[in-house]
């Protein structure tokens, strides 16, 4: 599955940080630490050397590596150094002053960065001079996520574990497990991987089905896992896992480009035929409901008869026959 777009901005930002401060960094360090592969990690840098404050001799980023090892000849390239002064449109000032203090409100939020954000705001409302009146009268919310993100950040700072009521969709449930968090990543949604003290072995969670969370004063102490790699994507079925089979209408051709799958071919009404496997094949019952007209599953039986039914049960609230 190809990397997301936005996905790989992130981590390539990050990586301009990351090397400036460890010159001569491993390889494989670096790919551990991002938790992807030497090779989507050479990648990235094959890239980075196009970056820069401009085009010209000297402010691109001068990074190479020799296989083992990642050296940027220039880091000033990045730097206050060699950078233009910064010039910002007002409707750019005035997104800049929003986005800080919605960020400012958030809960879990470590009093240093907060103070240290309420700083920067103070002095860019300062340069923005008649530009910053917009930015007051506008405000913005952020989900529950977000303060999720600023607890798991904070409990992975301090070395604490969580607490969490956690909802798992293909048990329709909520639990409640203490967490030792290992680290933050985005494919998609943003989730934390950790160690799961009720399952006694290493969990993802989505951060926009925690219900509740809480920061514990136990220390967190997660057994030294090797990170999983993420490179194929999120969910990595193996040859091992039960097989299903998909029939999808064209406006259902999407299911081939979103889950991994062995085979999907061409069907005479312009759909497809896609054989997937699943560690949990009766989660694929909720996308039965979704695809609807545009598409059912074929195999196995008993599974083609569950979605069936969950069908059935659905239009029953709606007051509709099948």
């Amino acid at each position: 599955m190809a990397a997301n777009a936005i996905d790989q901005t992130r981590r390539m930002l990050s990586l301009v940080t990351y090397l400036r401060e460890r010159p001569g960094a491993h390889v494989a360090d670096v790919a551990r630490a991002f938790g992807i592969t030497e090779d989507e990690l050479i990648s990235d840098l094959d890239v980075l050397p196009m970056c820069g404050t401009s085009f010209r001799g000297g402010d691109l980023l001068d990074i190479d590596t020799d296989g083992e090892r990642i050296w940027w000849r220039n880091p000033d390239a990045s730097g206050e150094s060699t950078a233009e002064p910064l010039r910002l449109a007002a409707d750019e000032a005035t997104a800049l002053l929003v986005a800080a203090r919605a960020v400012a409100t958030l809960p879990g939020l470590r009093e240093s960065d907060r103070d240290a954000l309420l700083r920067a705001t103070a002095k860019l409302e300062a340069a923005a001079g008649e530009a910053a009146g917009a930015s007051s009268r506008l405000s913005v919310t952020f989900e529950s996520e977000g303060g999720v993100f600023a607890d798991v950040d904070r409990a992975i700072a301090e070395r604490r574990r969580l607490w969490l009521r956690y909802y798992s969709p293909a048990r329709d449930e909520l639990t409640e497990r203490e967490v030792d968090p290992i680290r933050l990543f985005a494919v998609g949604h943003t989730y934390m991987e950790g160690w799961c003290h009720l399952s006694e072995d290493r969990r993802t969670f989505r951060l926009d089905r925690v219900a509740e969370i809480r920061l514990l004063d136990e220390r967190s102490e997660p057994p030294a896992i090797e990170p999983r790699d993420l490179s194929e994507g999120l969910v990595q079925p193996s040859a091992e896992d039960p097989e299903v089979v998909v029939e999808v209408g064209p406006g259902g051709r999407w299911v081939a480009e979103y889950y991994p799958h062995d085979s999907a071919e061409e069907l005479a009404d312009g759909g497809l035929r896609i054989t997937l496997r699943s560690p949990d094949p009766a989660s694929l019952r909720r996308l039965a409901l979704r695809l609807g007209r545009e598409g059912r599953i074929v195999a196995p039986a008993e599974l083609a008869d569950s979605a069936r039914s969950a069908a059935r049960e659905a239009l029953a609230g709606y007051g509709e026959q099948v």
